[in-house]
């Protein structure tokens, strides 16, 4: 599987982006999705989580209230839509694609998935 993001770009603080993955194959459909970031100098981090029928989703506390992550099965694509965007939500967003397992939540909190999609930078300016 691949998976392609886009929707990267410079925004201004209090501004919103909104991020899209595509993958390559309707597989996708039936595994757990998300996105992770990396900012300069530090570890890639877990940003949020939608399991395939898009009932669940997990967030890191930074991004909960701000972010939203969705999904549309019929274009297999996860979106990320950021409000209230901050200086230090700047990184590469990368979009992540894992079996459904038990342990899907903890697995995908670790950053253990299965697919890993290209990164798309997000630049915040003060």
């Amino acid at each position: 599987v691949q998976l392609q993001a886009s929707g990267g770009g410079l925004v201004q603080a209090g501004g919103s982006l909104r991020l899209s993955c595509t993958a390559s194959r309707d597989t996708v459909r039936n595994y757990n999705m998300g996105w992770f970031r990396q900012a300069p100098g530090n570890e890639r981090e877990f940003v949020a989580v939608i399991s395939p029928s898009g009932i669940l989703t997990y967030y890191v506390d930074s991004a909960k209230g701000r972010f939203t992550v969705s999904r549309d099965n019929a274009k297999n694509t996860v979106y990320l839509q950021m409000n209230s965007l901050k200086p230090e939500d700047t990184a590469v967003y990368y979009c992540a694609a894992d079996s459904p397992v038990a342990t899907w939540v903890s697995r995908f909190r670790q950053g253990r998935v299965d697919y890993w999609g290209q990164g798309t930078l997000v630049t915040v300016s003060s």
